[in-house]
């Protein structure tokens, strides 16, 4: 067995109640949408005069999505295109938020962030079982990829 389905298969044990995976399919992208806005909040210091070709989008949200990207096409090339997409997302949100609202960006991250672990662990509660990330921490990272993967299987993309 790959080591994508294995980390998928060993997440879904502890996510088979249906109103905790509702909640996972609302808080996880907004957990992951909430850190990217307080990476993309950091100061961007020299990465504009470094990577001019990037415009508004120098910032270290991309240099850690970049990161992250690479850890996703380690385990599944066709799942780490999806997380490319949604990352893209992600930052072009954050930078709309940052130009909207400027300097805020990093407080609604932050709320984001709060609100959504706090229905997080109530779904872990509903579902009677500890959240995966306890275990292996790594799984935070496996949580968009389990979710991209149902995605992926009800359009018949293989992953």
């Amino acid at each position: 067995m790959r080591k994508i389905d294995e980390l998928l298969n060993e997440y879904g044990l502890s996510h088979q109640n249906s109103t905790n995976k509702l909640i996972h399919w609302v808080c996880v992208p907004a957990i992951f949408f909430s850190i990217v806005g307080l990476v993309y909040s950091i100061p961007a210091g020299p990465l504009p005069d470094l990577l001019p070709f990037l415009g508004s989008f120098a910032n270290w949200a991309t240099i850690a999505l970049v990161l992250v990207l690479i850890y996703y096409v380690s385990l599944s090339a066709p799942l780490a295109l999806g997380m490319l997409f949604f990352s893209a997302l992600c930052l072009a949100v954050a930078n709309f938020l940052d130009l909207a609202f400027p300097g805020k960006l990093w407080m609604i991250s932050i709320g984001i962030f709060v609100i959504a672990w706090i229905f997080q662990f109530y779904g872990h509660k509903i579902e009677g079982k500890k959240p995966s990330f306890l275990k292996d921490v790594q799984f935070l990272m496996i949580g968009p990829a389990w979710l991209m993967h149902f995605i992926y299987k009800k359009i018949g993309i293989a992953y």
